[in-house]
């Protein structure tokens, strides 16, 4: 299971055993979601092969693209909770990818993982490659080992972008996330969220005259 999922399972398991609801995600409102999407895309997708360019610069560069995507959302969505802690981790991990051409992995996490150093594929080879005496910020790179049934290695950034992770679910399920400080964005994927305020759903050209205070309810027609 991706380490990503496990994490949001496990929170929002904590979540409900600590009185949570699910519905308070129907009042969280953020911006520019789908830079989410994409920059995790950009972290599983293949490495594409070109004689010209070699591959380890591919993956580098869509490790880099994605962690700067994600810092970008988290930015602009500043406020929720756990964004300061995620936009740590995720500049701990820009920063060893960017000075070695990619993620550096300990052969020995990967052994005490329950894996073999022949494990990390050609594909995978290109965004991650084994340690050596040659990388910069190595205690930066994938060092810390998850045994079975997990499996996997995990960087300095990933625990903190995990952390940050659980306590957003964790705090948005008890209540206790922020309201956006800001409307929601009319030119930028354009849901504005059931619960939102009335006059932040009506057309641009409507919503400059609209009372202040005005709002609706989302079950209203």
């Amino acid at each position: 299971m991706s380490p990503i999922l496990a994490v949001i399972g496990v929170a929002l398991v904590v979540g409900l055993l600590a009185g949570g609801t699910l519905r308070n995600f129907e009042r969280l409102h953020v911006h520019w979601w789908a830079l989410v999407f994409i920059g995790l895309a950009l972290q599983v997708v293949a490495v594409p092969r070109y004689a010209s360019v070699p591959a380890w610069a591919i993956g580098a560069g869509l490790l880099i693209a994605s962690y700067a995507l994600l810092l970008v959302f988290l930015t602009v969505n500043r406020w929720i909770p756990g964004a300061a802690i995620m936009a740590l981790g995720l500049l701990m991990n820009l920063a060893v990818v960017a000075v070695n051409g990619g993620m550096p992995v300990s052969a020995r996490a990967v052994e005490d993982a329950g894996g073999t150093a022949a494990s990390l594929s050609t594909d995978a080879g290109a965004k991650h490659h084994l340690m050596t005496d040659r990388d910069l910020l190595a205690p930066l790179g994938d060092v810390i080992p998850i045994p079975p049934p997990a499996r996997v290695v995990l960087s300095i950034g990933d625990v903190l972008l995990y952390a940050g992770m659980a306590w957003f679910v964790l705090q948005v399920m008890r209540g206790r996330s922020r309201e956006t400080p800001r409307p929601i964005a009319m030119w930028f994927l354009t849901y504005r969220g059931k619960h939102a305020p009335g006059h932040w759903r009506l057309a641009a050209r409507y919503r400059a005259a609209a009372p202040v205070g005005a709002e609706r309810s989302g079950t209203e027609p």
